[in-house]
């Protein structure tokens, strides 16, 4: 791991998360239809909508593509959803640009190869406990987690605490 992962936290406006083997464990199951079925983990869809209460830009790039995905993000309030991409860097570049966000207000979590060239842009990268050893030599964070199990949710928490806006009891309606 590199720089002062912590120190960086205070920077993040932005989360970037590829979809499989990060929100999923990676595993696809297939049903007699062609449809594809992926597992989440709670926790990670109670952060995930959290960010998004407490103004954070959340986005989805993954190159999976599924009705039930999208209907899934968008029930968490998730707005910046870009599944079935080729070129992850392209549709990043582009997003940022135009929202006027810099690299290194980006925390991006991933988890494989076609997420490599995104995640040596921003400010701070990080990834599940089971990424590829390519993707754990560029992180300045690695989780405890793995895909799938909560690694979402760990690095959400972490920045949020940072800032102070973990125990927003407006975002939390309570």
């Amino acid at each position: 791991m590199g720089k002062n992962y912590k120190a960086d936290l205070h920077k993040i406006t932005t989360f970037v998360f590829d979809y499989d083997g990060v929100l999923t464990d990676g595993k696809i199951l297939l049903t007699s239809d062609g449809d594809t079925l992926r597992t989440g983990n709670v926790k990670d869809g109670y952060a995930l909508q959290l960010a998004v209460k407490n103004n954070y830009n959340v986005v989805i790039i993954s190159g999976g593509y599924s009705m039930s995905t999208q209907k899934r993000l968008e029930s968490l309030g998730v707005k910046h959803i870009f599944l079935g991409v080729d070129d992850k860097l392209s549709v990043y570049e582009t997003f940022m640009k135009e929202h006027k966000i810099s690299d290194e207000q980006v925390l991006y979590m991933g988890d494989d190869i076609p997420d490599y060239n995104c995640m040596k842009k921003v400010g701070t990268a990080c990834c599940p406990s089971d990424a590829t050893e390519e993707i754990k030599n560029i992180c300045d964070y690695i989780s405890h987690k793995e895909g799938g199990m909560g690694c979402v949710r760990d690095v959400i928490e972490q920045v949020l605490k940072v800032q102070d806006n973990w125990m927003n009891h407006t975002a939390h309606n309570w």
